[in-house]
């Protein structure tokens, strides 16, 4: 999809954000552009901040049935993520609210403040089937309004007490507010945790996703989450050729070191209004290497952008996709980590009795 990118974002108000644009959704039937009509020069609008808006959504879990990734369910706590990861593949899923995927992704967010009685509600009915819910698969549930929000700590809390198996991704911090729950369930069986490593590089990384936690602070969770019991893996996603894929088994090495128990990769995806936005910051992050990092990425997609098609879009294909693999297997097998995420107990699932319930006689 092609994009025009001369409505840039001035600089002093998009700072610590990922994108520089915020072009149209592909639902939307107009396009705005910004101009200069003398009143308010440039210097005096001000930065731009992040808003919250509020969901209404009555119900959490959604469903899925693609066969290549190893969940049917899963929860997103937030829509929009203020990590502002400029590779993100979830920003797209903003144009269904009428929003940008671009600044308008990182900037106006939709939290769910019912997520753990709509979840309890759904845990409830009679006749359903407990399999681990997926969490972090969309937009990170542990972002920074997380702090102020606490809908994961809620949803947690509900996990745990109907004893419901959960998997976690994320590349937040914060994720460590919750280690007393998520020890106890780690160590019944009921909880494991990806965390997402792209880069030890502070540069590559403040520049690719500005306000998601530093490379150490994300090596340090995954210390922390083992020490307390925590099957935890090192998620190496995405692997962005020509610009972070010669770190792969650095990172892999440092997630051992810290811990880690399995690992998984993940080729750098670029669905719709993502393409765009990505080229957009190449030429304005790394503008000497941007032309070799896009001639890659489309290797990796049998000449385009991004190839959706279901068994090739997280691994991508050719000489370049293959050689990554191959090297991933090797350091791998030589860190000793699982080529899988141990498997969660989905036979302790028992929904909490409520006051005034009436007792079970066995």
């Amino acid at each position: 999809m092609a994009q025009l990118f001369d409505d840039r974002v001035p600089e002093h108000r998009r700072r610590g954000r990922g994108a520089a644009v915020n072009p149209a959704g592909r639902h939307e039937r107009y396009a705005t552009e910004s101009v200069d009509d003398g009143w308010q020069p440039d210097g005096e609008a001000p930065p731009l901040r992040t808003t919250v808006s509020v969901d209404a959504s009555r119900s959490i879990i959604a469903r899925n049935s693609s066969p290549d990734v190893p969940f049917d369910r899963s929860i997103n706590p937030y829509r929009g993520c203020e990590h502002g990861c400029v590779y993100c593949f979830a920003r797209p899923t903003h144009a269904h609210l009428g929003l940008s995927p671009g600044l308008d992704f990182e900037t106006r967010l939709v939290v769910k403040p019912r997520a753990a009685e709509l979840l309890d509600r759904a845990l409830r009915k009679p006749g359903y089937d407990c399999r681990p819910i997926a969490i972090g698969t969309n937009t990170d549930p542990y972002q920074p309004i997380e702090r102020e929000h606490r809908i994961m700590r809620r949803v947690l809390e509900v996990l745990e007490a109907h004893r419901h198996p959960v998997t976690i991704t994320t590349k937040g911090a914060a994720i460590l507010d919750d280690l007393d729950i998520l020890g106890r369930m780690g160590r019944a069986g009921l909880a494991r945790v990806s965390v997402s490593l792209t880069t030890l590089d502070p540069h590559v990384s403040r520049a690719m996703e500005p306000r998601a936690a530093a490379p150490g602070r994300r090596i340090a969770a995954i210390r922390a989450l083992a020490r307390a019991g925590v099957p935890v893996g090192v998620n190496i996603a995405p692997v962005v050729p020509g610009l972070t894929c010669h770190e792969l088994e650095k990172l892999m090495e440092a997630g051992a070191e810290a811990g880690a128990s399995f690992a998984g990769w993940i080729a750098l995806r670029l669905p719709m209004e993502v393409a765009g936005l990505f080229r957009e910051w190449l030429e304005r992050a790394f503008p000497a290497r941007a032309a070799k990092i896009m001639g890659r990425v489309r290797e990796m997609h049998g000449g385009r952008d991004y190839d959706p098609a279901w068994g090739r879009r997280l691994s991508g294909e050719g000489v370049h996709a293959a050689l990554i693999a191959r090297r991933f297997e090797v350091a791998r097998a030589r860190l000793g980590l699982w080529a899988r995420a141990p498997a969660l107990r989905c036979d302790l699932f028992r929904p909490p009795p409520r006051p005034g319930d009436q007792l079970a006689l066995f």
